[in-house]
């Protein structure tokens, strides 16, 4: 009895042996699948600040005692607005001064005319003297040209009156007065600061070796230069996730920084509703390619190896192969491949720590999706 049961024993461990041995000949299962292929553009993104389009300091242009502020601190203002108005009654008086000049000198005018006159007339029947008519004409030009001063003296008058009356040259958000009714104002006072804020622009600056990669592109045809044309880009905040925010390219500085190296470039963004504001920070997606079509695998695909990024390949027979790639960016849920790679390979996707160069698996057809990222 105890010999048959020895035997049973014998047996099942010799049929488990087996099976654990052909199971460990097997090759192990993996998901492939052959890159995704989309036409897509490269981005470079940059860190940068919004910027007013116009940036004005109020400045008085004429001194006096500040009489009153007709602006709230902060608010919003539109071009002729008045702001300040400083006290106008000594150029009222100086107005009045001038006007008063002018008319004693189109007087002056009259009587140098009728004083020419005659004496014209009397060098005519050879009574007067050719000095006397060529005195009278010098005093009649006199009088004319003392007309022309006076009228000028009136209009600078006019104008010292019209500057008591501060107004908005622009149309933007108002910042703190810098000065109390009752102080006196000078041409060297800074009353205010408006900014504008529609539209806005965003500045940043790029590296030397960034510009030249644009300007390689123009030169290629595969990107037009953002100083020839408003090339599309796209911002976002600290708190978007996002590029919904589109904008146009509008000014490349003539020149790199020689301290740091970069170069200003800006762009033009709608503001209508007044949200961005001046200081704001955000980045920046800028276009660093022409369109072409992309080779796009998971970021859980590629494998390192030093300083290698490889991919595992099907090949012939089921063999996994290993090959050598260049990733590229982002592209949403999946990383471009810029050489390595073909549309038609098949790599594998899932199983990674189960196969190895050289040795056959058991693939099994798996998906690749793109996605947006949030």
């Amino acid at each position: 009895m105890q010999f048959k049961r020895l035997v049973a024993i014998l047996a099942a461990t010799v049929l488990g042996a087996t099976a654990a041995s052909a199971q460990q000949n097997q090759p192990p299962a993996v998901e492939v699948a052959q890159p995704l292929t989309r036409m897509i553009i490269d981005y470079d993104l940059y860190v940068g600040q919004f910027r007013a389009v116009q940036d004005v300091q109020i400045q008085a242009r004429v001194s006096g005692y500040l009489q009153s502020i007709h602006f709230d601190e902060g608010a919003l203002v539109k071009t002729g607005d008045l702001l300040f108005q400083i006290d106008p009654r000594p150029f009222e008086a100086e107005l009045a001064q001038a006007e008063a000049g002018l008319q004693v000198a189109v007087a002056a005018r009259g009587l140098a005319e009728a004083n020419n006159q005659r004496a014209v007339q009397l060098l005519q029947r050879q009574v007067g003297s050719q000095a006397d008519a060529d005195t009278t004409q010098a005093e009649l030009a006199q009088a004319v040209a003392n007309i022309a001063l006076a009228e000028a003296q009136v209009e600078a008058a006019r104008l010292d009156l019209q500057f008591t009356r501060i107004t908005s040259p622009i149309d933007g958000r108002v910042s703190a007065t810098n000065l109390d009714i009752g102080n006196l104002v000078t041409t060297s006072s800074i009353l205010t600061r408006i900014v504008s804020l529609d539209p806005i622009e965003f500045s940043f600056e790029a590296s030397e070796a960034e510009y030249l990669k644009y300007a390689r592109l123009a030169r290629e045809g595969d990107r037009p230069s953002s100083r020839e044309t408003a090339n599309t880009v796209s911002v976002r905040l600290s708190f978007e996730d996002n590029w919904d925010r589109k904008g146009k390219m509008s000014f490349v500085d003539n020149s790199l920084d020689p301290n740091s190296g970069t170069i200003e470039g800006r762009a033009l963004f709608e503001n209508s509703d007044l949200f961005l504001t001046p200081g704001t920070y955000g980045r920046l997606r800028l276009p660093a390619s022409g369109e072409y079509e992309a080779i796009l695998i998971p970021d859980s695909a590629i494998l390192s190896d030093q300083s290698r990024k490889i991919v595992y390949v099907l090949g012939d027979d089921n063999i996994v192969q290993e090959r050598g790639i260049e990733p590229g960016d982002m592209f949403k849920n999946m990383r471009t491949i810029r050489a390595g790679l073909t549309k038609d390979d098949t790599i594998i996707i899932r199983g990674l720590q189960r196969a190895r160069p050289g040795s056959p698996v058991e693939p099994t057809p798996g998906t690749l999706e793109i996605q947006d990222l949030r």
